[in-house]
């Protein structure tokens, strides 16, 4: 929720500076709902112009990850690191073929079950037993699957970034459709220039408060859910770049417990678990 406490310290330095310079909050609550329809509206009919449903529904769903943050944190990375100690454990001592019950119904396995988090995220489990039947089908060159893996991985990033950037393209053009608005007013303005000053001046600064609110949507707070909606995405990226290096160092030949070490090093800092916390949750892991 830091996003929110953070527009709610925005919106009380703004508005907090303006009454205590002396601004009366009249005018701005007087224009800001046809300012807001004005902007708002030009902003959602662009926004819907320019991405497919799909983009749409799922530019709605990276709310959930602004406000919430990353869905992974240090036990979920050491659960998925222990998941991938005994894949690639077993495979190492009895064959790639002894994965097959666990790779081909993953929702039967013992060591899935073990760990419901990851087997009800079907693109994180998905690419797990797909990656390992590839191996049980002897394409087992690191080079090739490591290279397999990166473009696939940069595809979903793309993918997942959408929104972020269908966000920060709204927010590029927020200011100009706030001087859409405002223009509107001057227009309007124009056609009572006969009235007294006292209603030109009110005329003219609900008119104005279309330029605020363009800019003030555009940099407060738009543009900052973009960016928080990025690093939360490119963080969640991590967790599927640990199955590639665990994978990938497991085909170069290395010890179960050097794989796992390789993939601890992809986890982001802030939620990577000790070489102590990885080594303990190992030595206590128990499937079947």
């Amino acid at each position: 929720m830091i996003p929110l406490a953070g527009l709610g310290f925005l919106l009380a330095c703004v508005f907090g500076s303006y009454l205590l310079s002396g601004g009366s909050m009249g005018p701005l609550v007087e224009a800001v709902p046809f300012e807001m329809l004005t902007i708002g509206g030009a902003a959602l009919g662009s926004f819907v112009m320019a991405n497919s449903l799909h983009d749409v529904k799922h530019t709605l769903t990276g709310f959930g990850k602004i406000l919430k943050g990353a869905g992974f944190r240090k036990p979920d990375y050491v659960e998925l690191l222990s998941l991938m100690f005994f894949l690639v454990r077993l495979a190492a001592t009895k064959g790639a073929m002894a994965l097959e019950p666990h790779i081909e119904k993953p929702a039967e396995s013992a060591a899935f079950q073990k760990f419901p988090k990851i087997l009800k995220n079907h693109h994180a489990s998905d690419m797990i037993c797909d990656y390992l039947r590839m191996v049980g089908m002897n394409a087992d060159d690191p080079n090739q699957i490591e290279d397999v893996m990166a473009r696939e991985l940069r595809k979903s990033l793309n993918e997942e970034l959408h929104g972020a950037h269908a966000l920060q393209t709204m927010a590029d053009g927020l200011p100009a459709l706030g001087i859409v608005a405002a223009v509107l007013g001057v227009i309007k303005t124009m056609g009572h220039i006969n009235e007294p000053p006292a209603v030109l001046g009110a005329m003219i600064g609900g008119a104005l408060t279309g330029t605020f609110l363009g800019v003030l949507l555009a940099y407060g707070m738009v543009g900052p859910f973009a960016s928080r909606l990025k690093a939360v995405v490119e963080e969640e990226a991590k967790y599927l770049e640990v199955i590639r290096a665990v994978l990938v160092a497991h085909l170069h030949g290395n010890a179960p417990q050097v794989s796992v070490e390789t993939g601890r090093k992809m986890a982001p800092t802030e939620h990577m678990p000790s070489f102590q916390e990885l080594e303990q949750a190992l030595q206590t892991l128990q499937i079947g």
